[in-house]
């Protein structure tokens, strides 16, 4: 049995938060999920994810900063950008989804990966 592939979401907002978890769980994800970038960053060499959804607008470390350690780390780890803001502003992410993420795009993304 093939083990299912990790996410990590990375969300201050607990209701946004538990929406992601439960439709990449339903989408056959492995949730792994912080609210901050600093506890992202420090479990980030551990769980090694395949994908990766940051919100921008974090406490403390922010997710622009979140992102960049991300892809610098892991340049293998799909990177979604979230954001009601600026979600396009980061260029080096591989998509950037306005919020609420959850959706057609998505699951495209999603498709996408898996191929």
């Amino acid at each position: 049995m093939s083990a299912r592939p990790l996410a990590l979401v990375v969300e201050d907002d607990l209701d946004q938060l538990a929406l992601l978890r439960r439709y990449l769980d339903r989408e056959g994800f492995d949730v792994f999920a912080a609210v901050d970038a600093e506890s992202a960053i420090s479990a980030f060499p551990e769980i090694r994810p395949r994908v990766a959804v940051l919100d921008l607008l974090l406490p403390g470390i922010s997710g622009h900063e979140c992102a960049r350690r991300v892809r610098e780390a892991f340049p293998e780890c799909f990177l979604v950008i979230s954001s009601v803001l600026d979600a396009a502003a980061y260029p080096s992410a591989d998509a950037a989804l306005p919020k609420p993420v959850v959706g057609a795009s998505l699951r495209q993304l999603l498709e996408s990966i898996a191929r």
